[in-house]
């Protein structure tokens, strides 16, 4: 990636397509599930952009001069950390600007994948650690925080809109724990495109395998594929699921050699737009869940 530092215009406080306005604290976060937390702390008193939007893939993305001059414009910049965003040291460096940044995972519980490690020969950390509503709620103070250090004015809003995003967010894992206790326990273990839902698994019980690692920046050997299909046979795994930024090709490829279900596609790393299955957080949870269940629970 190299973004070429005379290509950027000065910051502006307004970009095209940006939904901010100059009387709202500029917020830029990372990818579109970053995004949505924000919106739903900041409300009308920040305009949040992302910079990997919705159906957009973190891992692979490669940011442009119009991305640095978003960074350079903001107040706060909220990414996930863990890894994830490799490219954004540099992408801040080339901004020149003078954000806070908030490290919105800081306090989880790491998490690598035994899965990983068996078939990669490496104990890789998963960085997809919203997976678990728990999680999420942490990211949602962390990002709480971060806006009142950096909107001082305006930290009633902040706290009183993550208080109310906070208790949706105790329900939608409620929610999760009794839809899962509907699957019969022997049937608990799917397989997924890439290694992102360890954090899932960790929290409700569902095990994921995966022939991808933790990024979909790589690519599975004949070795993976060869492996996750012993499993699914090994195991009577009843379901392979799809995901939204995978090439289903070989998701398809596994579940046809092991004869395994299809159970539909998962979100992992990307809120789908507006009409789409999951243009929120906690509509891609009850996508996800909902999913699993339909093909799980029979």
């Amino acid at each position: 990636m190299a973004i070429a530092l005379a290509a950027l215009a000065p910051a502006r406080a307004q970009d095209a397509g940006d939904d901010r306005s100059d009387q709202r604290i500029p917020v830029v976060a990372s990818f579109s599930i970053l995004g949505d937390f924000a919106r739903a702390v900041g409300g009308a008193r920040t305009g949040v952009t992302t910079l990997v939007g919705t159906n957009g893939d973190v891992h692979v993305f490669t940011p442009t001069p119009a991305d640095a001059r978003k960074v350079a414009a903001a107040r706060l910049v909220i990414v996930n950390g863990l890894g994830l965003e490799g490219w954004l040291p540099r992408l801040v460096q080339a901004s020149g600007g003078n954000a806070a940044i908030v490290v919105a995972a800081t306090g989880v519980s790491l998490r690598g994948s035994d899965v990983n490690k068996m078939l990669h020969g490496k104990d890789s950390s998963d960085p997809h650690a919203w997976q678990s509503v728990a999680n999420a709620k942490i990211y949602v103070a962390n990002i709480r925080d971060a806006l009142i250090a950096a909107d001082p004015a305006g930290e009633s809003v902040y706290r009183d809109n993550a208080a109310n995003y906070l208790v949706k967010l105790d329900a939608l894992d409620r929610e999760v724990r009794q839809a899962v206790a509907r699957i019969p326990p022997e049937r608990r273990k799917v397989i997924s495109a890439h290694n992102a839902f360890t954090y899932f698994e960790a929290a409700y019980g569902i095990a994921f395998i995966a022939p991808q690692g933790v990024s979909t920046d790589s690519e599975a050997s004949a070795r993976d594929i060869a492996a996750t299909i012993t499993q699914i046979r090994t195991a009577k795994i009843p379901a392979v699921f799809l995901e939204d930024l995978s090439d289903p090709r070989l998701t398809r490829q596994i579940a046809a050699e092991a004869g395994a279900r299809v159970g539909g596609t998962l979100y992992s790393d990307s809120l789908s737009d507006e009409k789409g299955e999951a243009p929120t957080y906690i509509a891609m949870v009850r996508h996800n869940i909902k999913t699993l269940i339909s093909a799980l629970a029979d």
